[in-house]
């Protein structure tokens, strides 16, 4: 079956499992903030439409500006980029025909692009139901490598990994002479997150990516950077579109970066949530992935086979996201996003449906 790619746009996924798509629906296959965009973003909109008739700034001056002083850093280690997908389309440019090794299950579009550029890739899987990462396990494979991609917090997992034992993965990947990709998308769901651009300065090996359509709600605008070495962000700027963010992303973007707020509340009102569905799974016997996010994995582990569950959500209008491509869920499991408290209750009263004929 030729499953999406990637979460959203649910007609695809009705056309691919040939099941007619309800008049209404709740997609929960894409892991968006579901309070929304912040207000301000909405109050300054019309003011900021007349920027249109410009021109964008190809290099993203006063972004990236703003960026490098909240997070500290360069600005010359900054690279804006449209969505964080044109970012890791850009880091593979630079990765072109090199040893790639992905930490999996992980975000399908690294490997997309990674062979789109001709690399070799390799493994190292994590194992479920808690997918924690052992580096020992790794430290041999680094060796082989000459880039490493770990997504952290893990997409689709939801899980975090311990702070201590990522930078001792990228001091590692240093001796090695390995480059550390790390997928930071959604670092500004935790709490407690430690970033590690910080250690972008000290590790010449280490390049992070953010995406800002998550947390603000943004994905049609498509906005995200990468923060890395100077001399790593004048490379990738060379294989970059001439004005690819247009104007309205970018003013988008200097209003979000300053709602501290924001931020809280999102990260509140999903733990919340995440609690209040974590504990009905485990009254009710389901399996679900430690996540600390805004996503989690989830299966009926008295099924063998999760296709009838994912047909029954479809058809009561709940999109899930598949898990089809990713590499060792391979369909056994489902992804949620956490949505509003009344979209999270009409998951729970179909899945009360579905335990109804296995009683």
């Amino acid at each position: 079956m030729n499953w999406p790619p990637h979460g959203s746009n649910p007609k695809y996924l009705y056309e691919a499992i040939d099941i007619p798509m309800p008049e209404e629906i709740i997609d929960f296959s894409a892991n968006i903030n579901p309070l929304g965009p912040p207000s301000e973003l909405k109050e300054q909109w019309m003011d900021m439409f007349h920027r249109i008739i410009d021109y964008p700034d190809p290099h993203a001056t006063s972004l990236r500006r703003s960026i490098a002083e909240i997070e500290q850093v360069d600005p010359q280690s900054i690279l804006i980029g449209n969505g964080g997908a044109e970012v890791i389309s850009l880091v593979s440019r630079l990765l072109a025909g090199k040893n790639v090794l992905i930490v999996q299950p992980a975000f399908s579009e690294y490997e997309k692009s990674c062979r789109v550029n001709e690399c070799n890739i390799s493994y190292h899987q994590l194992e479920e139901p808690f997918w924690t990462l052992d580096i020992g396990k790794l430290l041999h494979k680094i060796k082989k490598a000459d880039a490493l991609f770990l997504c952290h917090p893990n997409n689709p997992t939801g899980v975090q990994y311990r702070f201590e034992m990522v930078l001792a993965l990228i001091k590692a990947c240093k001796e090695a002479q390995c480059q550390v990709i790390l997928d930071e998308a959604f670092y500004d769901m935790l709490d407690d997150y430690r970033t590690f651009i910080p250690y972008v300065e000290e590790f010449e090996n280490l390049t992070i990516i953010r995406s800002m359509t998550k947390m603000y709600a943004v994905p049609g605008l498509r906005l995200g950077y990468m923060v890395a070495p100077p001399e790593i962000i004048r490379r990738a700027e060379r294989f970059q579109t001439h004005w690819g963010i247009n104007s309205l992303a970018l003013a988008a973007g200097e209003v979000c970066i300053q709602n501290t707020d924001f931020l809280q509340e999102t990260r509140r009102y999903i733990s919340e949530e995440r609690q209040k569905l974590f504990a009905f799974f485990s009254k009710e016997g389901y399996q679900f992935s430690p996540s600390e996010v805004n996503f989690y994995l989830f299966r009926d582990p008295d099924c063998e086979d999760q296709l009838p569950l994912f047909r029954h959500f479809l058809e009561q209008g709940i999109v899930p996201r598949h898990t089809f491509n990713f590499s060792g869920l391979d369909g056994n499991w489902l992804r949620f996003a956490i949505k509003s408290s009344g979209e999270n209750n009409e998951l729970v009263k179909v899945l009360k449906k579905w335990k109804q004929p296995h009683t």
